[in-house]
C-alpha cells in the first residue's frame, strides 16, 4: 500500500464533521458533570438515596457503553480509512494508545457504578483523559479528514458509527449539547425524523438528568 496521501478533490463536497464534535463535546461535558457530583456525593455534599444511586449507575453504564462504541468504531472504520486517505500524513500511534487506555479504565468505572462515592475518582480519571483526547484527536484528525477523505466516504463511516449505538440514550444528549445553529442543521439534515424522535425520547431524558445531576 502507497503512503503518499490521496488530496481531497476540489470540485467535491467535503465532509460534515458536526456530528463528531457534538458526540464529542457530549462526552466530554457528561463525564465532567459526573466527575463534579459524583465528587460533591463522596465529599458528604449532596445527598445520594436508593433511587438517585441507582439512575446514576444507569446513566454511567450507558455513557460508558456509548464511549466504548464510538472509540472502538474509531479504532476499525476510521483509522483505516485515515491510512488509505492520508498516508504517511497522519500519525495515529499516541490517539491509539490513548485508546488502550479507555477500556480498562471504562471497565473499572463499570465495575464500581453502583457506588457513586467509589465512582468519583475514576470518573475525573476518566474525564481528564477524554479532554486531553478528544482535544489533539480533533486538532491532529480534523484538518486531514478535510483535506483528504471525501464526503461519501465520511457518511459511509457515520453510518458504521452508528451501528449498534443506542439512540433513545444518544440523541437527546447531542440535543442537549449542541448549540442552536447545530440543532437546526442538524434537523435540517436529518428532516422531521429527528424532530419526532426527540419529542419523545426528552421527557425521558430530562427527567433522568434532574435524578443524577438535580434541578438545572
Amino acid at each position: 500500500m502507497s503512503d503518499a496521501p490521496v488530496p481531497h478533490p476540489a470540485n467535491l463536497p467535503a465532509p460534515n464533521l458536526l456530528g463528531f464534535r457534538i458526540t464529542h463535546r457530549a462526552m466530554r461535558a457528561d463525564s465532567r458533570r459526573l466527575a463534579d457530583v459524583t465528587g460533591e456525593i463522596a465529599a458528604g455534599r449532596q445527598p445520594c438515596g436508593p433511587e438517585r444511586a441507582a439512575a446514576i449507575r444507569d446513566y454511567v453504564v450507558k455513557l460508558c457503553q456509548g464511549i466504548h462504541h464510538h472509540h472502538k468504531a474509531e479504532d476499525d472504520h476510521l483509522w483505516p480509512l485515515l491510512v488509505r486517505s492520508a498516508g504517511a500524513e497522519v500519525d495515529l500511534s499516541e490517539l491509539s494508545e490513548d485508546h488502550s487506555e479507555l477500556d480498562p479504565l471504562l471497565e473499572e468505572i463499570r465495575s464500581v457504578a453502583g457506588d457513586p462515592a467509589e465512582l468519583a475518582k475514576p470518573m475525573r480519571r476518566l474525564a481528564d483523559l477524554l479532554d486531553e483526547h478528544i482535544v489533539e484527536e480533533e486538532r491532529q484528525l480534523f484538518p486531514v479528514i478535510m483535506r483528504h477523505v471525501t464526503a461519501k466516504d465520511w457518511e459511509e463511516l457515520e453510518k458504521h458509527v452508528r451501528k449498534g449505538g443506542d439512540p433513545r440514550f444518544e440523541l437527546p444528549r447531542i440535543e442537549r449539547h449542541a448549540r442552536p445553529e447545530e440543532l437546526a442543521e442538524l434537523r435540517r439534515l436529518a428532516g422531521p425524523v429527528l424532530v419526532v424522535m426527540l419529542a419523545l425520547l426528552r421527557p425521558g431524558h430530562r427527567r433522568r438528568e434532574r435524578l443524577v445531576f438535580g434541578a438545572a
